[in-house]
């Protein structure tokens, strides 16, 4: 089997596990052109227009499509400066005019913001390749999934039957596409991300989506997990008609309410 066809394999497990409507990603950085996979549309050359990355994200999900990027195909400076395509530092004239942009109002606050900007070191890599999951001919470096909140407790249940442990992340409320990728792809851990105004500006992010990103190294785990507590009944809640007293608790509940000498009339 080739590794594509497993990660076809877990593409599909997770969508069918979460009930998904739109594809996971498949992300892979990519050191030159020649690297670039058969199929995948170059939004310049082959198209002869620019798309912000999170565009790309949402045409990848909801229409199958591969994208391959590089600095010549991107129409926001905040991946340009987050991969590695562009020269960024304090010497460069780039420098000031993105600290304005940051709405800090203290200089030094945002010189200090911008140096802990999550980056590649530039020319590290070309650019990069984007596509949905269920379709992947490459070996991706990182997922990408966006989901709603049922779908993310869900993953964080995963995560925590697997490993014991829950998902840290930090959060801003913009640079969704730096945010949910760059941190992944240099710790290699979970990570959750708000979908900033671009993506719902402009790739029609729906409210209340969220972006769960996770390396491919942790696909066998998430998806062993969501398995794990498929089998045992957890993940499918039902919505309250309206808030009852005294109502009905699984076993393990009474059963402590009795060593603490509490009342357990709902056994009834």
């Amino acid at each position: 089997m080739a590794d594509f066809d497993k990660y076809r394999q877990y593409g599909a497990a997770l969508t069918e596990l979460l009930s998904m409507p739109t594809a996971p990603l498949a992300l892979k950085l990519l050191k030159t052109e020649e690297e670039i996979q058969p199929g995948a549309v170059r939004p310049k050359k082959d198209r002869q227009v620019h798309y912000s990355l999170c565009q790309v994200f949402a045409l990848a999900r909801r229409e199958g499509l591969a994208f391959a990027m590089f600095r010549e195909d991107h129409w926001c400076w905040a991946p340009l400066i987050a991969f590695g395509l562009v020269e960024f530092h304090e010497e460069h004239e780039s420098y000031p005019i993105v600290s304005r942009y940051l709405g800090i109002a203290d200089e030094e606050a945002a010189k200090k913001f911008l140096r802990n900007f999550p980056r590649l070191e530039y020319g590290q890599y070309a650019g990069l390749v984007v596509g949905p999951l269920t379709k992947a001919n490459y070996e991706p470096d990182i997922i990408l999934i966006y989901t709603d909140s049922y779908q993310l407790k869900k993953l964080l249940l995963a995560v925590k039957s697997k490993r014991g442990e829950l998902v840290t992340s930090t959060f801003d409320a913009i640079d969704s596409c730096v945010y949910s990728t760059i941190p992944v792809l240099k710790n290699g851990e979970y990570r959750i991300t708000f979908p900033d105004p671009g993506d719902i500006e402009r790739a029609l992010a729906e409210d209340g989506e969220i972006i769960f990103s996770l390396p491919k190294d942790r696909l066998d785990e998430i998806i062993s997990g969501l398995e794990f507590l498929s089998s045992i009944g957890m993940g499918k809640w039902q919505r309250a008609e309206k808030i009852e007293p005294d109502h009905p608790r699984p076993p393990f509940y009474r059963e402590l309410f009795r060593i603490w000498g509490l009342d357990t009339e709902d056994e009834s």
